[in-house]
């Protein structure tokens, strides 16, 4: 009997590398995470070694195989998504230069507001982006600036699911998705902006060529074969961001669809026809053509949540670690304890300042109206409802645009239970979840589209979209969150001046 045909999905997401086997008839097969780490070394900094990658990527690999029970010879064809904006810079003989400045690192805020006082108005005409410390623009210009040695020596600039493409196939490419995360492209004319480039006084050349994100970008060497032990030719897709890739792969290639996800960060995110740039939003383009989509994002969403964890229950995860109850289930467990708005407790996710709505490095997290009467679950619930409340923020920028009837759910926030039933709640909307939402997911579908097995994107997502849970709104509770959120909009704009005296 003939041996099942593979596609492979590769996510190199912020926290860690998720990988997604399917077969061709879009049946999940296995899957696998390793988190790795991002570095910290100053306030709002952060970092991470590519070198921690590709290993993390065969570490997934060989557990999803595993829980599959099939072997790397049967893949036909792989892709790879990422975060985007994050930089590997290359000197000539194809050294890593320094770490990757990561999407959440807010160190590039003089160069951001140099840019945005002398060159404003013309880089949001071509990027169709206002300038941030998150575009890769500006951290390119911060390493110029602070780091000269390192550009001087730069001669190719990748992006991290590029660098580790580049590390299967040896061909150096990147998307026009990808490229718009960079505030270096023209989004008017297709390509690489000499206007762009000469304002922030970044090189072109060390830019990549660019393709589609269907189209095969190179195959697997005979060098990375030995390593992973894919078939040496086997084609590997270009791939895309993980936003696009996420929302692709619970069905939205449609005009006004809509998509939140609660990763690392959290976004919220409708699909039309056309571009619809706006100074406080994120603009991209989808890999199905003719699509783009408006994006909305709040900087710590599930890292806020992670952040928690880590940091005041060391001793739940130790156990977990060693075989026990997962810390996660265990907050969640308190916090369904606890009623909507936590008797007055709030939270704001503000770990990494924030991005849009408000485009601010300088905000920061709180708690705030703590008293005695609160405990554990009280804070645990208080950190999933000020993230669903900050999605809200950033939803009131586009609701008014379309009518939107439902959220289509993603990321790893979504798998709880609770968080999706106080999604529905905040936003006011039903909350739907699918079987498959990984990004790695969406890049198999991806690879099966790129390498022809699928005729069409509708034929891929048709096949591979199973609602697993349509969560409706209480309109008492909904209600009662609308209340609640006017307060947490009020003790925002009350911190706000607090925090620029810092």
């Amino acid at each position: 009997m003939a041996e099942k045909e593979l596609l492979l999905g590769i996510d190199l997401g912020t926290s860690g590398c998720k990988v997604t086997l399917i077969d061709t008839d879009c049946n999940f097969v296995g899957d696998g995470y390793t988190e790795y780490t991002t570095y910290h070394p100053n306030i709002g900094w952060s970092e991470q070694d590519p070198a921690d990658w590709f290993p993390a990527f065969m570490h997934s690999f060989g557990i999803a195989l595993e829980k599959g029970g099939v072997k790397a010879s049967q893949v036909v064809a792989l892709s790879l998504d990422a975060s985007a904006h994050n930089i590997v810079l290359l000197d000539k003989d194809n050294r890593v230069l320094r770490k990757t400045i990561m999407w959440t690192d807010t160190r590039a805020t003089e160069e951001s507001a140099f840019m945005t006082e002398h060159y404003g108005s013309e880089i949001f005409r071509i990027g169709y982006q206002m300038p941030s410390p998150t575009w890769s623009m500006l951290q390119l210009m911060w390493i110029k600036k602070h780091e000269p040695e390192v550009m001087e020596k730069a001669a190719r600039a990748m992006f991290v699911k590029d660098y580790v493409r580049y590390q299967l196939t040896g061909v150096w490419t990147t998307d026009h998705v990808e490229a718009q995360g960079s505030l270096l492209f023209d989004n008017i004319n297709w390509c690489w902006s000499e206007d762009l480039c000469r304002m922030s006084g970044i090189p072109i050349s060390i830019l990549p060529p660019l393709v589609k994100p269907t189209d095969i970008s190179g195959h697997i060497t005979a060098e990375a074969s030995a390593i992973t032990g894919i078939r040496a030719g086997t084609p590997v897709i270009n791939g895309a961001t993980d936003t696009a890739l996420e929302a692709y792969c619970v069905g939205a290639i449609h005009e006004n669809n809509c998509v939140t996800k609660l990763a690392t960060s959290g976004t919220i995110y409708l699909f039309r026809k056309e571009a619809h740039p706006d100074p406080k939003a994120l603009t991209y383009s989808h890999v199905v053509d003719g699509l783009w989509y408006t994006c909305l994002a709040t900087s710590s969403a599930a890292e806020s949540l992670r952040w928690y964890r880590d940091t005041f229950c060391k001793a739940e995860f130790a156990q977990e670690l060693q075989g026990g109850k997962n810390t996660y289930r265990t907050l969640d467990e308190e916090a369904e304890k606890v009623p909507a708005g936590c008797e007055g407790l709030f939270f704001h996710p503000y770990l990494m300042g924030e991005r849009s709505p408000y485009w601010d490095t300088k905000l920061r997290a709180s708690f705030i109206g703590a008293t005695a009467h609160h405990g554990r679950g009280h804070f645990n619930r208080a950190v999933l409802e000020g993230v669903a409340f900050s999605i809200k923020d950033n939803l009131s920028l586009i609701e008014n645009t379309v009518p939107i009837h439902e959220v289509r759910i993603v990321g790893g926030g979504g798998k709880s239970p609770l968080w999706r039933n106080i999604m529905a709640n905040v936003l006011n909307r039903p909350i739907l979840k699918y079987a498959n939402d990984d990004s790695s997911y969406g890049s198999a579908l991806l690879a099966g589209v790129g390498a022809g097995i699928f005729s069409s994107h509708e034929e891929a997502v048709e096949k591979g979209l199973h609602l697993k849970e349509r969560v409706e709104p209480d309109a008492k509770t909904a209600a009662k969150y609308q209340e609640i959120f006017k307060c947490y909009r009020e003790l925002h704009d009350a911190l706000t001046p607090l925090y620029h005296k810092f």
